[in-house]
């Protein structure tokens, strides 16, 4: 077995269910362009750290110098129970990927172990440089050069074996390995999650405007939302699935559920009501999100979500 085969071999027996490797070199230049001119358009809204570190976000060779190569990876995180459905009138609902334990940490912590291994195979002398989701890199884009899925409509990774929900990770290292070909599937004429995007933050261009999306509003936008904003999220107390949720790729592969043991999921956080969150106490916020991505936006930021949440299920505009 060659190096590179040996490396995807030991990436999977980590628990990933995907890899793939590509160079180190820019990304294309119509990816380049699409990021440029989606941030001259505002579309990052309060997300000022998009507009920084533009060259290193593209250029993997900016973040290490000497870079050779980009092993990817991607671990499915589809839960065995999903959440409530969009009609239950009586629960606020987490994005998936916030019903298990913070995939920051632990998708580094599996990463390291790769790239050691990378490196006992390799020698001393090789570099590399570890990321997940925090350091500025175009991620999807290179996930898609290394063959693991193509973009969609609306943004996101679509793999044919494990649909979208997915969450990605990247070793760059300065050891030169065989690239795979890159992954050249299109939506085609579909365009379900523009239809069903609640804040109407889709085009059919494939133009992610972020500073609509549900997944931003609750999660990254500072202060209040307007009465606009407010309704858009209708019972979406962290993030947002349905556009992943109404795409045909994920629905068709709705048994490839999450395998991996050691990913810790929270079951209790799928049977979660406006009413309780509002209450908590820092502690119970803690208690409920101390080990999770939603740790991050604080009990005062949620406790804001969930009164709106609660606003919207009163009224009718949080059940659809």
């Amino acid at each position: 077995m060659d190096l590179t085969s040996k490396i995807k071999q030991k990436a999977l027996d980590l628990g990933f269910d995907l890899v793939g490797v590509t160079s180190a070199a820019p990304i294309d230049r119509s990816d380049i362009e699409y990021m440029e001119q989606w941030l001259s358009d505002g579309c990052a809204g309060d997300m000022g750290y998009m507009h920084r570190n533009l060259e290193k976000r593209v250029n993997p060779e900016k973040l290490l110098e000497g870079a050779r190569s980009v092993v990817c990876v991607a671990l499915n995180y589809r839960p065995d129970q999903d959440t409530p459905a969009f009609g239950d009138d009586s629960k606020v609902k987490v994005a998936n990927f916030a019903l298990y334990e913070d995939y920051h940490g632990f998708i580094k912590d599996k990463l390291r172990v790769l790239a050691e291994y990378i490196n006992e195979n390799t020698g001393t002398d090789n570099r590399y440089k570890i990321c997940v989701d925090s350091v500025p890199l175009a991620e999807r884009a290179l996930a898609q050069r290394a063959g693991i899925g193509f973009i969609g409509k609306n943004r996101m990774l679509i793999n044919h074996q494990f649909g979208l929900q997915l969450l990605l990770g990247e070793i760059i290292t300065t050891v030169e390995l065989d690239a795979d070909k890159p992954c050249t599937d299109t939506c085609a004429s579909c365009d379900r999650c523009i239809q069903t995007c609640p804040a109407n933050a889709l085009s059919s261009a494939g133009k992610l405007n972020a500073a609509k999306c549900v997944s931003y509003l609750t999660i990254e936008h500072k202060g209040e939302l307007d009465q606009r904003q407010a309704r858009s999220i209708g019972s979406s107390l962290f993030g947002c699935d349905k556009c992943i949720k109404v795409c045909p790729h994920d629905i068709h592969v709705k048994e490839k559920i999450c395998t991996n043991s050691n990913f810790k999921f929270y079951q209790k956080r799928q049977h979660l009501n406006a009413e309780d969150v509002i209450s908590w106490s820092k502690e119970e916020f803690k208690e409920n999100f101390g080990d999770s991505s939603v740790d991050r936006l604080g009990i005062e930021k949620l406790k804001r979500n969930a009164e709106i949440c609660q606003e919207n299920l009163a009224d009718g505009t949080g059940t659809s």
